[in-house]
């Protein structure tokens, strides 16, 4: 046994458990004595490639280390311990790949191609970052680069990246399975999407640490990865630390152990600290991915030798870096290629040859420009697809549709249409079709593999949208209720809502996530909410919300054809027309292919041209079921309002906002969400800041009481919620300002 796995070993007597004292165990058996021979059949070549490059990254390491006083400006964390199984890893990957590194892995990004001096100006946050154009930290990559594996964007936050990592597999298996009678269907793209990824064996590479294998969203990603046997490596190099915490005080287990829970993922360990047992146990991993035999986890065991970033320095709390330095990797590899025939001077020349490079590259960094600011926002959004009206919103004899109804046409004519469309969440596969029916028998009509299940994983449902979009499939998803968006908001907020803007454009993430809303009928606390302005604190994602079916449907494929992550609010008390008032929300079933732009609203009722000009008038902005309070109180005051119909909420159309408001002078928001610090009361806000020389009273709003939750009791939802009643009190008050 090693000095360091010796030095593990006290920490695995003191713990209660015999079953976590045997994976403390098992870590540490993992290492190899720093003197041992490297595997027989690696070539000298490719370890001569391993030993310059570990030397680069430790020049970089050193260099930073160095000139900290610059290097350190913003926060970096390197690969220093970690290099053997970084690049064992890289050197493995093919350009046809997809890999998801994490923010410890620049040397995995040197083996896979990259410049010292292209990781140099994201360190610096200079223009020309090849990643994000200085927007993000060092060695967050994201990249699309001949002879690269594609890397989408990944965030800091640990552990968020398994799922997004595990929706590229899933992509990828789906392009994989489709038919010969689909594929001759298909579009030249889709076939040659599907050519590209099956002649090569595709796979993805999930770079994580052991600490953050401890995030329930880790879980989810394996659960899936083995439900569907998605062809993915989940790479766990474990250093025994989180921060300051150890892995005694973060895990009952590494993560070896963990994987012995889920039947169907194959587990490995090797030494990540010894080039040649890394190489060797990935290939196997890589060629066991490759012949589709499910996922694989591999448990690397590596010292930390930096710092955990440049802001949390070693020295502060490190009392083990004696027993961490006797695994540093290139020793271990200096001594093995000697004991195999390279010279001293051989492997001298690699050591300087690398410390010439990040020398030169350093320099040549230090001398780029930074950023203009004047693009500091470009790329919040991918330009829209859709910029115009399009179709026939009402085609002569036909029928009128429920806004339901009007939702499932939708998406079935956009799986009909394009071959890279897929739709799933929680019960929208199989017989059901959703609780709501939504999707009622498309999983019989497009096939399981178009249209499934998954488990109560919110999370995955969202995320996985992201590694779909990175290989080309286009996601449409359902959260059943607004209530449960909450465990999905890690990923819409870290990695789709940030995806574009820090890939500078790269990476934009097309997914509709469908999101039944809202309240009637007494469906308490839980099946009830509105959640709108939560939605809209969060950049970089659009959020529709239409009133009626025939918006239901142009909305629908508007927001599949959008390149940018779209969240669909749909109220359930509109879907059947049901609840008294709602009427209006059965409408003419537009043809298919009816589109509205996002970022439009609509005016759902005009004033009286004559009480206007008496300036006998007022305006009530909202949207979804406030329409039709709206419409059903405006009958006490023929003639006298105007309603319009935001249906998106971002972008806004403010520009219709502020037209509406001039034309009237009087204005109600009207929301179903508790009134006290809405989107509601934010957009009044705006209006009397933009529109105040226009007003003839107050902006007045009206929302949901300030509670925590709706009741279920049904005369106690009524109290709290809005109504037709409440809004005609705050009409008639307002047009006799």
């Amino acid at each position: 046994m090693s000095d360091f796995a010796a030095s593990a070993a006290p920490d695995a007597v003191d713990l209660s458990s015999t079953r976590v004292a045997n994976a403390a165990a098992a870590a540490a058996a993992a290492f190899t004595a720093p003197s041992a021979p490297a595997v027989p059949a690696l070539a000298i070549e490719l370890q001569r490639r391993a030993y310059r490059l570990m030397h680069t990254a430790a020049e970089m390491a050193g260099l930073y280390e160095e000139e900290k006083a610059i290097a350190a400006r913003y926060v970096h964390a390197t690969a220093r311990g970690h290099e053997a199984v970084q690049l064992a890893a890289a050197f493995l990957l093919t350009e046809h790949d997809y890999a998801a590194p994490y923010y410890r892995d620049d040397a995995m990004l040197l083996g896979l191609g990259l410049r010292p001096y292209e990781l140099m100006l994201q360190l610096m946050a200079k223009a020309g970052d090849p990643f994000s154009g200085g927007r993000t930290y060092y060695s967050h990559p994201s990249l699309r680069r001949a002879g690269v594996p594609v890397i989408p964007h990944q965030s800091s936050a640990t552990g968020m990246q398994a799922i997004p990592a595990t929706g590229v597999a899933h992509a990828i298996k789906y392009f994989e399975s489709v038919s010969s009678e689909q594929l001759a269907a298909s579009t030249e793209s889709f076939k040659a999407k599907h050519a590209q990824l099956t002649t090569n064996q595709s796979l993805s590479l999930c770079s994580i640490g052991d600490g953050a294998m401890t995030e329930g969203e880790v879980a989810e990603a394996l659960q899936m990865a083995i439900l569907h046997q998605l062809p993915i490596i989940y790479l766990v190099q474990d250093n025994d630390w989180g921060i300051s915490a150890t892995g005694r005080e973060m895990r009952a287990m590494n993560a070896y152990e963990f994987a012995a829970g889920f039947p169907g993922l194959r587990r490995m360990q090797v030494d990540g600290a010894d080039f040649g047992s890394s190489y060797k146990g990935l290939t196997e991993a890589f060629a066991h991915v490759r012949a589709r035999r499910g996922p694989v986890l591999v448990h690397a065991k590596c010292p930390l030798l930096g710092h955990h970033t440049s802001g949390v320095r070693r020295e502060w709390y490190r009392s083990d870096l004696a027993a961490h330095q006797t695994q540093d990797p290139l020793p271990r590899l200096r001594q093995q290629l000697l004991n195999q025939g390279v010279s001293e001077a051989d492997l001298t020349a690699l050591q300087s040859e690398a410390r010439a490079t990040v020398r030169a590259d350093w320099a040549e960094a230090l001398a780029a420009p930074n950023p203009d600011p004047a693009t500091f926002a470009d790329h919040e959004f991918a330009s829209p697809t859709v910029t115009e009206e399009a179709g026939e919103r009402s085609p002569s004899g036909a029928d009128k549709a429920l806004m339901v109804d009007a939702a499932l046409h939708a998406v079935d004519d956009i799986l009909r249409e394009f071959p890279e469309a897929l739709f799933y969440g929680q019960d929208v596969g199989g017989e059901l079709g959703g609780v709501f029916r939504e999707a009622a028998l498309l999983a019989k009509k497009y096939g399981d593999r178009r249209v499934f299940n998954t488990p109560i994983q919110e999370a995955y449902i969202v995320g996985s949208t992201a590694g779909m979009a990175a290989v080309g499939a286009r996601a449409i998803v359902e959260v059943q209720f607004a209530d449960y968006i909450w465990p999905a908001l890690n990923q819409l907020v870290e990695e789709l809502s940030k995806s574009c803007y820090l890939t500078m454009g790269k990476f934009p993430i097309p997914a509709v996530i469908r999101v039944p809303i809202g309240a009637y009928g007494g469906g308490g606390p839980y099946h009830s909410g509105s959640i709108e302005s939560t939605l809209l604190t969060i950049r970089g994602i659009k959020v529709v919300y239409p009133s009626n079916a025939a918006d239901m449907k142009g909305l629908m494929r508007a927001a599949y054809l959008d390149p940018n992550p779209v969240v669909m609010l749909e109220h359930k008390g509109l879907y059947w027309s049901k609840v008294p008032g709602t009427e209006d929300a059965k409408t003419v079933e537009p043809a298919t292919g009816y589109v509205i732009p996002l970022g439009k609203a609509a005016i759902a009722q005009e004033a009286d041209a004559e009480k206007l000009r008496q300036g006998e008038t007022a305006l009530v902005v909202t949207y979804g079921m406030g329409v039709h309070w709206a419409k059903t109180a405006s009958r006490n005051f023929p003639g006298q309002v105007e309603i319009l119909d935001l249906r998106t909420l971002n972008p806004i159309d403010f520009d219709a906002v502020t037209a509406a408001t001039r034309r009237h002078g009087k204005v109600l928001v009207l929301t179903e969400e508790p009134l006290m610090n809405s989107f509601a009361e934010s957009l009044a806000g705006r209006i009397q800041r933009h529109c105040f020389q226009s007003l003839d009273a107050p902006v007045f709003t009206l929302g949901a009481a300030n509670l925590p939750a709706i009741a279920l009791n049904v005369e106690l939802e009524k109290q709290m919620l809005p109504s037709a009643a409440k809004v005609a009190a705050a009409l008639e008050e307002l047009l006799a300002y």
